[in-house]
């Protein structure tokens, strides 16, 4: 074996290297993605009635794109998308969006990183927000997540409001999830392809936390060991694999979205 030799480092920037010249990536819009993201949320539990928003930012400054007010995760497509404001006025035709995308413009004015935000209320971080107790990261799939969710304790009502936006736009600081007390959970992306990973992960995390603590008491992981693997899985190309392979479940269910 040439590699027995070869240090864990080098072989992690091997790996790197070769995703990014053998994996290539999907050829998806942003409408199409959004879209694609919604069908994937759906599938994984983040439907909660017309709960949840998802918006991306739109070519001129100041504007996004969300799902229309009235339309499920399960019905959204790329043509039924919307294009808004900041103060949430629709730019392209009729419908209007939900009223507490208003944190969301918050979030993009104090994050100019930011590209995408998905906010939802899935059973599990929704279970583990009725608890007021933060997100714990402690097991390897996970830790995309490691050292990267804040916390709100203190629920403050409908989010629909200015005073809300504020709130939740600071707790994110510098980190890329919110965990929402008594509410449910809020992500970011620099891309479509990030924020769709990071929801659905948080799922998944809230899940395992809730069952570990049934069982007995979380153990923490090695910080620097965690903060490797974060630092492994969070990559720009890594977020793009990983939802293709996303992206290709939800069209096998709904090659209506696109």
């Amino acid at each position: 074996m040439k590699t027995a030799t070869t240090s864990k480092a080098d072989l992690m920037q091997s790996a790197e290297r070769d995703m990014q010249k053998l994996i290539q990536d999907a050829a998806f819009s942003d409408r199409e993605k959004l879209a694609i993201t919604c069908r994937i949320l759906f599938d994984k539990g983040h439907d909660s009635g017309l709960a949840g928003q998802i918006t991306c930012r739109a070519e001129a400054p100041g504007t996004f794109l969300t799902q229309r007010l009235g339309l499920g995760f399960d019905e959204i497509t790329a043509s039924n998308l919307m294009t808004v404001d900041e103060d949430l006025a629709p730019l392209d035709g009729e419908g209007m969006a939900n009223p507490a995308n208003r944190f969301h413009t918050w979030i993009y004015r104090e994050h100019p990183e930011v590209n995408c935000i998905i906010h939802t209320h899935p059973t599990h971080v929704a279970a583990l927000s009725m608890l007021a107790v933060p997100l714990v990261i402690s097991q390897m799939d996970t830790c995309a997540l490691y050292n990267d969710c804040s916390f709100v304790k203190d629920w403050p009502g409908v989010p629909v409001g200015n005073e809300e936006g504020e709130l939740i736009a600071g707790a994110l600081g510098n980190n890329r999830a919110v965990l929402l007390a008594h509410h449910g959970q809020l992500v970011t992306g620099k891309t479509i392809e990030e924020a769709c990973n990071l929801a659905v992960l948080i799922e998944r995390a809230a899940k395992l936390q809730l069952l570990a603590m049934a069982a007995g008491e979380v153990q923490p992981l090695p910080h620097q060991l965690a903060q490797e693997a974060h630092d492994w899985v969070s990559t720009d190309k890594r977020n793009k694999v990983n939802f293709a392979y996303y992206a290709r479940q939800a069209l096998n269910n709904h090659r209506d979205c696109i």
